[in-house]
């Protein structure tokens, strides 16, 4: 198809177009002939026709009703015929891949000027690609699949499989011994939880909470205690399966009778007469993924105590969606079994082991959970900086008042140390093993999730408070705080309550307290 050849004119030229007939307007120094699209404008005609939008710059009102990509989509892109002589357009659609310009709009390691003793230059060269990869594969399914609530694309698993994405956030490990990551850009025996971070935190910057979780997030919890307490044969099938993206897994361990509460659990696990295999009978709720995975990681009680069993769908095996705060996209669900037999070689770990087989994979759940809350308020505040310098109130930007800029400093503060924290634990589990980090870090990550929800519902309600209106509002300028606000709620409880957790953090200080401190 052709490209439509633009005309120059002067804004003395463009004034002369102001009527009803006759409609022109300028946008950032483009042209737009908006004639015959004045009566279709959601706001009505007087919009357009106010004396001082029609035949003039309309570029500051515009951004104060809208955002960019309103205007780069193909139906309205259409309508430029030209272009102001001796100007040029400064605001233009996200460049995949690109970083932003933003103050605290990245974090530190990737902001001009600034240093870092944690990250390499592998971990930039593999951020770059795994940004483009989510900005150009990633983003779009994400925003359509928060809105139809169907799970996500087919298309995106498989590519991101092809790429072993899946493994790699399982995080460091043999499971990624042999595979090509990231199309070679980091060797299996190079790949550290630094990559581990980038990855999690550059998915985050989708801003969709409900397809973050739908996008697998299930077999992030519910595929390690397979692939560290199942037995060879488990390990190679269903590893094989759901981290080629062809088979999901979930973790099915919370029912409506209990929760953090592992002993008030009410789902229980018979053998057979001849202990062969396991009956399992109960419900489970809340099961992110629930609805449409092919495995379960079951946390049952059996005459033992605890123990953990996988599960594969089939009879016996029912779910159903559960309507939460945020998009079916994640495939929340209340699962029940009834009578499903199961082989014995499905458990793992030892019988009555359970309570070890939950703890192992913990600080690793948990730790996922801080590197995307911090990207997400880190993503929220780079959204309020922008409305602030774009919005006018009382003829000045937003930020010239000092109510929004005490807002903004507490904003900018919070993700700073929640993100600098974060990456001073990250460098401890590069450099401890897996015992050191369960007798050290247990507690401090357990604070830090503590804080950086709590963080991120502050951020949630000034942000609300900046936009207004628009950030109550699902669609237009705060559509992403609109959806923030909802559901930043789910970190604060999915993989230990922030209170549950503060308070095991402060426990472990207590007991590490020598003897002979006194005042």
């Amino acid at each position: 198809m052709a490209t439509k050849k633009l005309e120059v004119f002067t804004r003395d030229e463009v004034a002369k177009h102001n009527k009803d007939g006759d409609l022109w307007i300028i946008v950032d120094g483009k042209v737009y002939d908006v004639t015959r699209f004045k009566n279709l404008h959601p706001g009505g005609a007087s919009v357009l026709l106010d004396e001082e939008i029609a035949g003039q710059d309309a570029t500051e009102v515009f951004y104060g009703l809208h955002r960019h990509e309103v205007i780069a989509k193909p139906q309205f892109s259409r309508l430029q015929i030209g272009v102001i002589e001796g100007e040029h357009s400064v605001i233009h659609s996200q460049v995949a891949g690109e970083l932003s310009k933003v103050p605290y709009g990245e974090p530190t390691w990737l902001s001009e000027g600034y240093h870092s003793a944690y990250y390499s230059e592998n971990h930039r060269r593999f951020q770059k690609a795994v940004r483009k990869f989510v900005d150009e594969v990633v983003a779009p399914d994400a925003q359509a699949r928060e809105e139809d609530g169907k799970p996500p694309s087919k298309s995106v698993l498989e590519a991101m499989s092809k790429l072993n994405i899946h493994a790699m956030r399982m995080g460091p490990g043999k499971h990624l011994k042999g595979r090509e990551l990231m199309g070679g850009l980091v060797k299996p025996e190079e790949f550290d939880y630094f990559h581990e971070l980038v990855v999690t935190q550059e998915f985050a910057r989708c801003g969709r909470r409900g397809y973050g979780d739908g996008l697998m997030a299930g077999s992030v919890i519910g595929l390690p205690p397979v692939l560290n307490f199942g037995s060879d044969a488990i390990k190679a099938k269903v590893g094989l399966d759901v981290l080629s993206g062809e088979k999901l897994i979930c973790l099915a361990i919370s029912e409506a009778f209990a929760g953090s509460d592992v002993a008030g659990l009410k789902t229980t696990a018979h053998k057979t007469e001849d202990g062969k295999h396991w009956l399992i009978n109960g419900t489970k709720k809340w099961i992110t993924n629930g609805t449409f995975a092919h495995y379960f990681t079951v946390g049952c009680k059996t005459e033992d105590g605890f123990t953990v069993i996988l599960v594969e769908r089939g009879d016996g095996v029912d779910t159903k969606p559960i309507k939460t705060s945020y998009s079916p996209t994640a495939g929340t669900a209340f699962v029940t079994f009834e009578n499903v037999k199961v082989p014995v070689e499905n458990t793992l770990g030892p019988e009555g082991g359970g309570i070890f087989v939950m703890l192992s994979n913990f600080n690793h759940e948990r730790w996922v959970m801080i590197c995307s809350s911090a990207r997400t308020q880190r993503f929220i505040v780079e959204e309020c900086l922008k409305w602030t310098n774009q919005r006018k109130a009382f003829g000045k930007p937003l930020h010239s008042q000092a109510v929004i800029r005490s807002k903004l400093a507490a904003m900018i503060s919070r993700v700073e140390s929640v993100q600098n924290w974060l990456e001073n634990l990250t460098y401890q589990m590069n450099n401890m093993s897996y015992k050191e980090q369960a007798a050290k870090l247990a507690g401090p990550i357990g604070l830090l999730k503590m804080h950086a929800t709590r963080s991120a519902q502050l951020t949630a309600t000034d942000a609300v408070q900046i936009f207004g209106g628009r950030g109550i509002t699902r669609t237009g300028m705060g559509e992403f705080i609109e959806h923030y606000h909802r559901t930043v709620t789910f970190d604060s409880i999915l993989g230990g309550a922030e209170d549950v957790l503060g308070d095991l953090g402060a426990r472990q200080a207590i007991r590490g307290i020598p003897k002979n401190a006194k005042l």
